[in-house]
């Protein structure tokens, strides 16, 4: 059993290539839930989405995240309104977010809704939420704190002072089931902070995690982060901490950050490898399908696990 600890796009992209490599029943992918939100009174769950989506063949390419083909006419309506327009759902984007609200009114687990969900579209892998039980990413800010889509969305990301998870309950069971199973686990190109943290600060996650191999892809390319507000969270958060940070950020940062959790580590090719673990350095920038491969196959290699 391989699984692997995601965030969105950048996550999404290494799980697409490790499903075209590696046996669907082989395959556990574990979607941060800390950053769902209820908007438009449904339940929105992003990082799980953009996951689907992308296993599913329904991603926008261009974006990273939502659907492809996507009209908006329903924000515009809520824009003409003067509704809350600050968070783009998508036409097609809401027609899951209806239906797993009303599952989820109806008493089904998020977990199960997931199911149901990849059943439909034909994802083969099994996804699982990271908790069953709501709960939130909190970023303090000099202007206090915000919920996390209020934060990177709403406000495009201003500085981050701390980050905390509020309310994080117990994983589904099938979530630690999985970890015990595990002959290796990937935390992917995903922003450590927001994206994989929340997953390990779950009851149990943490500790299961640490008794498997572990190998993880940096989110660093020559020294800036590929997408996403992770550069700036590496700076805000270590200034605040009032740790050195270098100007160029390197790829050791994010080995520290987990904390004696990676076994291995895929780094990009040319930036500088970090010491006290076995490293490979290859290009981990996925720019489409045959990247995504090829990098799935070689982090596999490298973590010498047969396919």
């Amino acid at each position: 059993m391989i699984v692997v600890l995601s965030g969105g796009v950048g996550g999404a992209r290494l799980v697409d290539g490790l499903a075209r490599v590696v046996p669907p029943e082989r395959l556990v992918v574990v979607a941060n839930s800390g950053d769902d939100l209820w908007h438009w009174g449904l339940r929105v769950c992003p990082d799980l989405d953009t996951l689907t989506y992308t296993l599913s063949g329904r991603a926008d390419p261009d974006r990273g995240w939502g659907r492809a083909d996507e009209r908006f006419l329903a924000l515009e309506t809520v824009r003409e309104l003067g509704g809350a327009d600050w968070f783009g759902l998508g036409d097609r984007d809401l027609g899951l977010h209806v239906t797993r609200t009303a599952w989820l009114r109806d008493g089904v687990p998020l977990s199960e809704v997931t199911r149901r969900v990849c059943a439909a579209f034909g994802v083969q892998p099994t996804l699982l939420p990271a908790s069953d039980t709501p709960w939130e990413t909190k970023v303090r800010t000099d202007d206090g704190e915000l919920a996390f889509q209020e934060w990177l969305v709403r406000r495009r990301a201003p500085p981050a002072r701390a980050i905390r998870f509020e309310g994080a309950g117990a994983p589904p069971a099938a979530v630690l089931d999985a970890l015990d199973a595990a002959r290796l686990i990937v935390l992917p190109p995903s922003n450590p902070f927001v994206s994989i943290d929340p997953i390990l600060a779950l009851p149990g996650v943490r500790e299961r995690v640490a008794a498997r191999p572990v190998v993880a892809v940096s989110p660093l390319v020559g020294g800036r982060a590929v997408k996403g507000p992770l550069a700036e969270n590496l700076r805000d958060l270590a200034c605040d901490s009032g740790r050195p940070l270098a100007e160029q950020l390197v790829p050791s940062i994010i080995l520290d950050h987990y904390g004696g959790l990676i076994d291995r580590f895929v780094y990009e090719d040319g930036d500088r490898p970090p010491a006290g673990v076995p490293c490979l350095g290859t290009r981990t920038v996925m720019s489409d399908v045959a990247d995504r491969e090829r990098l799935a196959r070689e982090v596999l290699a490298f973590a010498e696990v047969d396919l």
